[in-house]
């Protein structure tokens, strides 16, 4: 799923989380584009599942290998004794807000992957700056200049290009990762405001924790008992997905988002690559020109935050990807 990420501004008047580790670019680009690798391979992997499983079902197990591995290093975190417990948040509810959100996303995009090649989903998912640009008004209190706006809407008709709405070439299932992008949003905006309160590793802990347990309540109403390769499978998905939003959050800590948001999109053609290697799918020239223009609204809403000089953030979150 989509590994695009915005700079989240710590608030100004609560402890900012430490800024970055060193100005090495270089780093933090080669550790963006090993992400999308990530990313991309757990996308791949979890269409292959959900051929077989329901996608609820694919999403529990998924999280059922993001709970193990936050739950490894909360454990290696209190034998080293390095500060609070990442079970102890700040801000709580927000921390619920932000999980319900990445578990609404992640069965929807789940559900998408059922019909949809991995480079068109991919590519969609990709919107989500849009509904962050929106949300962050009434959430954030932000203010959206004209030029923001005008980025937006490029990058929503480069997804309305790969939709096509109105012609043969139209598919419902195409609606699922735009809904799953505005979860996704809700999810980025929410982070925005939890920075400064909690540390990365809290977050995602939590972000763990509530979506294992949403999941819970809910796979027994598809529930299909999984064969050994298929909870295989599952876990992998769960670890690689997981090392991947771990990777992408090591890079943002080496160079600012203006800098390294170009080079997720690298994952597009990562996830066109596996699509055609596993899937057979072959990406059409109209497809390519819709991820044309929303890889060039977002390099420009990249661009404009560079010219905003927002500060880098140390936690970030994809803003279409891996749920």
């Amino acid at each position: 799923m989509a590994s695009l990420t915005l700079p989240i501004a710590a608030p100004s008047a609560r402890p900012a989380m430490p800024a970055l580790l060193g100005d090495q670019p270089l780093r933090g680009i080669v550790l963006v584009v090993v992400s999308t690798i990530f990313l991309s391979s757990s996308d791949a992997t979890a269409k292959y599942l959900t051929g077989q499983l329901s996608g609820i079902e694919v999403a529990w197990l998924r999280y059922t290998g993001f709970l193990a591995v936050m739950l490894v290093a909360a454990l290696v975190r209190a034998q080293m004794k390095r500060g609070a417990s990442p079970f102890r948040s700040a801000r709580p509810g927000l921390q619920v807000v932000r999980g319900v959100a990445l578990v609404g996303s992640a069965l929807l995009f789940l559900a998408g992957l059922r019909s949809l090649p991995v480079a068109e989903i991919t590519a969609i998912a990709f919107v989500s700056p849009i509904f962050v640009t929106a949300l962050s008004i009434p959430v954030l209190g932000e203010k959206v200049g004209a030029r923001r706006w005008a980025a937006a809407f490029v990058g929503l008709l480069g997804v309305l290009i790969i939709v096509r709405p109105g012609t043969s070439a139209f598919q419902t299932a195409a609606l699922l990762p735009i809904v799953s992008a505005l979860f996704w949003a809700g999810a980025l905006v929410v982070t925005r405001k939890i920075n400064g309160y909690d540390a990365p590793q809290t977050t995602m802990t939590w972000s763990a924790v509530v979506g294992f347990l949403i999941l819970s309540a809910i796979v027994p109403f598809v529930w299909e008992t999984p064969n050994l390769n298929q909870v295989a499978i599952g876990a992998a998905i769960g670890f690689i997905s997981t090392a991947g939003h771990w990777i992408v959050t090591i890079a943002y800590r080496h160079a600012p988002a203006s800098t390294l948001v170009p080079f997720s999109y690298s994952q597009i053609i990562w996830a066109g690559l596996l699509g055609f290697l596993f899937f057979g799918t072959v990406p059409d020239a109209v497809m390519g020109l819709g991820v044309l223009v929303i890889c060039g609204s977002g390099l420009y809403t990249a661009h404009r935050e560079r010219m905003r000089r927002v500060p880098a953030p140390t936690g970030v979150l994809p803003a279409g990807g891996v749920r």
